[in-house]
């Protein structure tokens, strides 16, 4: 851990209180700016690389768009240093390489060290010979090459190139297949899509990568050849640096989903990979830039991109509605407290979602599961809220019938506020008919025809829900086969 003060201008930077004050008042510093700013500090002048601005703030192992993230810090901190890139008194831009801290020191500042840099910055003894860096004695040692090495040297290169291309035209009896098995892209059948991770370095803004995630898996999951991991299942790899191969083995998929979100203002910037996990090969990745009021579209047009970078089919888009960018930001504030289990709070931001757009048919059916929650958790009287929840629901229905939200959220007023079992069903069989993998849509159903004495039926259902999750309802296989009678499968 750095530790320190550092003083340059009118600025302090405390490394122990993770502070950066200007005239001894503290500025705002969002965590990544704040670790660079440390990190470039710590240097002593020397040359940042981006690679070890990369490995410092996130790691080799984790993926995130870290081109874009090092830009934002960078403008950032010089936005807070009131710092010219045209004219840089703080933070020095080297072009293709990195970056150096060039401010002038204070004297009586405690700055830390970088450790790494001792060797290389010390001074020699007086009358000792300067010190070499290895590099500097392997490029002095080497001998030149002789005129005739230095022919041989081309000739194999020449014989190399004419090897290759004289296997680029090896394609009978399947010798072309052979040496370039690798070129075949590796099939994809099942996929989990990690927690963005939120480039922002503010974490308030947690519940919007968290919602783009939320309607990334959404939009997948509407793809019948494809199976599509839970969100519940996925998030408990937020902020987890673990390599994908364990993940995807642990999740029980071939493909992961994976990258990093960042909104400013009003502009999102997303960059998203696909990797096939037991090869640990790159099948695909792109960035996205767009402004709030595109972005409620980006989980559905990656979803189409997805199935095609896969050979799988496509399904079919939904005919695009506008959505009030202010109304989109509330409805992901009230899932985020849905899934955090604050009901309450997250029907207050799903009102406010419909007081900003009346025809938002995702707010309605997440109004109706905010009321259900509150009912069967008895954190009010049902009487009080059960009808709420059922008129919410109907209006969700009215406004969109082919969201399968929608539809879960009335088979569940119709299970448990009126115990129409057949209704409920229908419900639940047209929400899983639109999005074969939604998650919550398979545990409802289950739940319904075990109440219809269907158990056959209710364990086959709610096998397909803990293959999507397993992480929600751990017990719900176990409490089926206790019904049917199968103890020992159920221990």
């Amino acid at each position: 851990m750095l530790a320190g003060l550092i003083r340059f201008d009118e600025f302090e930077l405390d490394c122990d209180r993770y502070e950066l004050l200007r005239a001894g008042r503290p500025l705002k510093l969002e965590k990544i700016p704040m670790e660079l700013l440390i990190l470039l500090a710590a240097k002593n002048g020397h040359l940042v690389t981006r690679q070890e601005i990369v490995e410092h703030l996130w790691g080799n192992d984790v993926f995130v768009d870290t081109e874009h993230g090092i830009n934002t810090a960078i403008r950032k901190i010089r936005q807070a240093l009131r710092d010219d890139p045209e004219r840089p008194r703080f933070v020095q831009t080297v072009t293709g390489k990195g970056y150096r801290f060039v401010a002038e020191r204070k004297n009586g500042d405690e700055r830390p060290q970088d450790p790494s840099l001792e060797i290389r910055t010390a001074a020699p003894a007086p009358g000792a010979p300067a010190q070499i860096a290895p590099a500097q004695i392997a490029a002095t040692q080497a001998p030149p090459a002789k005129p005739g090495q230095r022919r041989w040297t081309a000739i194999a290169a020449l014989a190399l190139c004419l090897l290759g291309g004289a296997l680029l035209g090896l394609n009978a009896g399947g010798i072309r297949d052979r040496f370039f098995a690798g070129n075949h892209p590796p099939q994809i059948q099942s996929i989990a899509v990690l927690p963005l991770a939120n480039l922002s370095g503010d974490a308030s803004q947690d519940y919007f990568a968290d919602g783009m995630t939320d309607e990334l898996i959404t939009a997948l999951a509407k793809n019948r050849s494809l199976r599509v991991i839970s969100r519940t299942s996925a998030m408990q790899y937020k902020g987890v640096r673990r390599p994908l191969r364990e993940i995807a083995k642990e999740l029980g998929v071939d493909g992961i989903l994976e990258g990093s979100v960042e909104r400013s203002g009003n502009r999102v910037h997303m960059t998203v990979q696909l990797i096939h996990a037991p090869t640990d090969t790159h099948i695909w990745a792109e960035s996205y830039d767009r402004d709030l009021s595109q972005v409620i579209l980006l989980p559905s047009e990656l979803s189409q991109t997805i199935a095609k970078e896969v050979k799988i089919a496509v399904s079919p888009l939904s005919p695009p509605r506008n959505v009030n960018p202010e109304a989109h930001d509330a409805y992901l504030h009230g899932r985020f407290f849905w899934f955090s289990g604050e009901s309450e709070r997250s029907r207050e931001y799903f009102e406010k979602a419909i007081q900003l757009q009346p025809d938002y048919a995702a707010a309605w059916s997440g109004l109706a599961d905010a009321y259900l929650a509150r009912a069967l958790g008895m954190q009010s009287p049902p009487q009080e809220v059960m009808g709420r929840a059922e008129a919410a629901a109907h209006k969700a229905v009215a406004l969109d019938d082919s969201l399968a939200e929608v539809h879960t959220s009335l088979a569940g007023v119709y299970l448990f506020e009126s115990w129409d079992w057949k209704r409920a069903d229908a419900e639940a069989v047209r929400a899983i008919a639109l999005s074969p993998n939604y998650a919550e849509a398979h545990p409802l159903r289950a739940y319904i025809l075990l109440a219809m004495n269907r158990s056959d039926e209710a364990l086959q259902e709610q096998k397909r829900s803990t293959e999507l999750d397993s992480i929600a309802r751990p017990w719900a296989l176990g409490k089926i086969l206790i019904h049917q009678r199968q103890f020992d499968t159920a221990v």
